[in-house]
């Protein structure tokens, strides 16, 4: 029997049969926790072109200043302009090639800076930074899996993409 993520069901780990898949009544952080593919969640903040599956937070494992998860792009698409708040974001690369767009100013204009990527790449992007994500590959989608230094995923959807200027705080999109 397989998962829909295509791996094959388990009822325990071969190597620790004693510790269940779930968590057992009392404190989230007494323990380890395992979430399987098939059990990421997709109620999370999202983007307009792109789907986003939680899998580490605070409100699945009790996570205090960490998220995880994964992001789909699907073909030929690309995200709305959105910034992560306060998070710092760092991204892996996992499948597809997608690509990273964000503004900076060269020689007195704004230009659209575009990070071009590949399976095993990573990205890192700080707090308040617009950008947005696009997948160019008219066949097949970009996967992404994604780490926030906060416990939930905190995205603020954008009309534009502009220049973070130092010490800014990304206040003119929200």
């Amino acid at each position: 029997m397989t998962t829909p993520g295509g791996h094959p069901a388990q009822q325990h780990d071969a190597f620790h049969p004693h510790l269940r898949d779930t968590a057992p009544d009392g404190p989230l952080r007494t323990r380890l926790h395992h979430i399987r593919t098939e059990d990421v969640d997709p109620g999370t903040a999202q983007t307009e072109g792109m789907r986003r599956f939680a899998a580490i937070s605070g409100q699945s494992v009790g996570s205090e200043r960490l998220w995880m998860g994964q992001t789909h792009v699907a073909p030929d698409t690309a995200s709305a302009n959105h910034h992560h708040g306060a998070s710092e974001t760092a991204i892996f690369v996992v499948r597809g090639h997608p690509e990273f767009v964000f503004a900076e100013e060269r020689d007195g204009q704004v230009e659209e800076i575009r990070l071009r990527t590949r399976p095993g790449d990573y990205i890192f992007v700080p707090p308040y930074v617009p950008h947005r994500e696009e997948n160019p590959d008219p066949d097949d989608e970009a996967v992404v899996v994604i780490a926030r230094s906060t416990q939930e995923a905190i995205v603020v959807n954008l009309p534009e993409l502009y220049v973070l200027e130092q010490g800014e705080r990304g206040e003119r999109g929200e």
